[in-house]
């Protein structure tokens, strides 16, 4: 992990990035980690916009908070109401 002072951080955002195969970049402030550069594999940019929006986060938390109080339906309930029979897919 190489880690970086923000004071200090003076090679360009591709310089830092070609690294990234290497290892982690840690951009830190006052010795505080602040930031990281990290290779991404795997996802693509719906997926870091919606992991990183508090507002989705959000939805997510109260519907599992939703399911833990509440409990969940079955598979056979869901394709009751869908009006599916067992032998159905989705």
């Amino acid at each position: 992990m190489k880690i970086v002072e923000i004071g200090q951080a003076n090679a360009t955002l591709a310089e830092y990035t070609s690294e990234l195969a290497e290892e982690p970049v840690i951009i830190t402030s006052n010795g505080q980690p602040i930031a990281a550069l990290i290779t991404l594999e795997n996802v693509d940019m719906e997926t870091i916009s919606l992991s990183t929006n508090p507002q989705f986060i959000e939805l997510i938390e109260r519907s599992r908070e939703r399911r833990r109080a509440e409990g969940g339906i079955s598979s056979t309930e869901m394709r009751r109401r869908l009006g599916l029979s067992n032998e159905d897919s989705f």
